[in-house]
């Protein structure tokens, strides 16, 4: 059944204040991630935000959809991401996909019983996808043979389908680039030893690996030429989804701030009673609100000339907004919130995954600046003045 965008977030909210806030804690302690949480975020409709009805989806725009990880995110980011991956995969899979691919996959996608995650990264390339070793050899039948590894992978061993970005060539560039699902049973496909995230426990991620890994052309989302375009539109909309379960995570800490510092006794009041602490919750709550505003335009722009853009200025601005109002909110604790039991901790190193993942606050800074170049040369030139700039 189909939603509105208020029916959605709504859902979203109770699914993080039901699921997420309260179990948090027991999923990092088990390191497990929990499928019972996700498969409940499938029954209220929050694995197929953009796919379209018909498949099972909620056919919501991006701009729309995007703001349920604001929801999520307050209760943690890191599930918020791993579920915004999956609803691009599911994005994918329905807008691009073979017939053959939507039969087997596109209800159980957008239904949650099946996850899906991205592959593009690879262990020596890191934000330089057109460094990929990653191949596969069309074979005479039209299957695909693929070797090669991808690194970074999050539901690693847990998703139940990776669409990977491969070349198909030893050529440079990215004119050979496809992308194509790969099923988590395909003979072949492997996953190193999860990496050690602290403050994410419960979300595994890890090396990918892919030796002789047949696959049926039936499964190909991008053909050859259309992967790395493919894959910059999907780290586009990464990016602000990010920022979106940024502002989620922004929330979160400074509810946390102010439920303490409006109960804690100092100097013969409360510490909100006081200026100084006024003033770095305000600054805080100033940038929440710009963020909103930055990650929201991002979002409706996607998909557009000023899409990637804007995917980047908001990629830079929010995430760093988020680490500065961990910090912060963790200052206004004092000592207090150096401890566990008021989840500070978590919440900065959350703040620091979510600057670094698909694509760290300088690679966005690199997309602004070539835009301000570009920029620069529209303009007319104001001169110099004499002795200035020669030799």
């Amino acid at each position: 059944m189909t939603q509105t965008i208020d029916t959605i977030l709504a859902a979203a909210r109770r699914h993080c204040e039901d699921e997420i806030m309260p179990n948090v804690g027991a999923w990092n302690a088990a390191g497990v991630w929990p499928r019972t949480a996700s498969d409940k975020a499938g029954e209220l409709g929050l694995t197929g935000l953009y796919a379209p009805t018909e498949l099972g989806g909620q056919g919501l725009p991006l701009g729309e959809g995007i703001r349920v990880y604001e929801e999520l995110g307050r209760g943690d980011g890191a599930y918020a991401f791993a579920l915004s991956m999956h609803n691009i995969c599911t994005y994918a899979a329905c807008g691009f996909g073979t017939e053959a691919l939507k039969t087997d996959w596109a209800q159980a996608l957008t239904s949650g019983r099946k996850l899906a995650n991205f592959a593009l990264t690879e262990p020596q390339s890191g934000s330089d996808p057109m460094n990929m070793y990653s191949r596969a050899v069309i074979n005479e039948d039209g299957t695909w043979t693929i070797n090669g590894a991808k690194a970074w992978v999050s539901l690693a061993g847990e998703a139940d389908i990776y669409f990977t970005v491969v070349k198909t060539t030893d050529q440079p560039g990215h004119k050979d680039m496809a992308m194509i699902a790969i099923p988590a049973d395909t003979p072949g496909l492997s996953f190193g030893p999860k990496y050690d995230t602290p403050s994410y426990q419960f979300l595994p991620m890890s090396e990918m690996y892919m030796t002789d890994v047949v696959v049926s052309a039936d499964n190909i989302i991008l053909p050859v030429g259309q992967g790395l375009q493919g894959s910059l539109m999907a780290i586009d909309i990464a990016r602000v989804s990010i920022a979106s379960g940024c502002c989620g995570l922004i929330q979160a800490a400074l509810d946390t701030a102010l439920a303490y510092s409006a109960n804690r006794k100092m100097f013969s009041g409360k510490n909100l009673d006081l200026d100084g602490i006024q003033w770095m919750l305000g600054d805080v709550a100033t940038e929440l609100e710009a963020s909103r505003l930055l990650y929201r335009a991002a979002a409706n722009a996607l998909g557009t000339d000023e899409g990637p853009l804007m995917a980047a200025h908001a990629k830079r601005f929010v995430p760093d907004a988020a680490v500065k109002a961990a910090n912060t909110c963790t200052q206004v604790l004092g000592g207090m919130g150096l401890l566990q039991s008021y989840g500070m901790d978590r919440l900065s190193r959350l703040s620091q995954m979510l600057r670094i993942v698909d694509g760290t606050t300088e690679i966005s800074r690199i997309v602004i600046g070539r835009h301000l170049q570009k920029r620069a040369k529209e303009l007319e030139p104001l001169p110099i003045p004499k002795g200035f700039g020669e030799g």
